[in-house]
């Protein structure tokens, strides 16, 4: 069984045309949502990474650090901090922003998800962080 670790906002998910004349529109969007959609996969261990969010594709590809310039002991250390954050936010819909943290991460720190996936889900949460003026723990984002 795969398992998945999700970060989805619905906000750019919803694509709705009111009538015909937003056709053209509708089809930017969703071709736009596509290539925003980035899905790192770890096959050996069956976990997967899927972030959909616009912005994030060219952000990376502008700003990540190559693969193998942190280690993987780095990324899972800022990973743990920043999760544990983000899912305590999430759980308190009252006190922050519901639509920046529409739902729980599913990171279990005795797993071991392999150099892709924490490095994909390191730069997503250093984007998050830069994108929206959010402080996820202890650690400033960095690029």
């Amino acid at each position: 069984m795969k398992r998945s670790i999700v970060l989805l906002f619905s906000g750019f998910l919803i694509l709705v045309a009111c009538n015909a004349s937003q056709s053209k529109k509708k089809i930017e969007e969703k071709s736009q949502l596509e290539s925003d959609t980035i899905r790192i996969a770890n096959k050996e261990i069956e976990y997967e990474v899927l972030i959909i969010d616009v912005g994030f594709s060219s952000w990376f590809n502008s700003n990540a650090k190559p693969r193998n310039y942190y280690s993987k002991s780095y990324l899972e250390s800022r990973n743990r901090v920043w999760v544990l954050e983000w899912n305590r936010r999430a759980m308190l819909s009252s006190q922050y922003n519901p639509n920046l943290y529409e739902m729980t991460i599913n990171y279990e720190t005795n797993i071991n998800y392999g150099y892709e996936v924490n490095y994909m889900l390191y730069n997503y949460l250093v984007y998050f962080q830069l994108k929206n003026n959010q402080k996820l723990g202890g650690f400033s984002p960095r690029i």
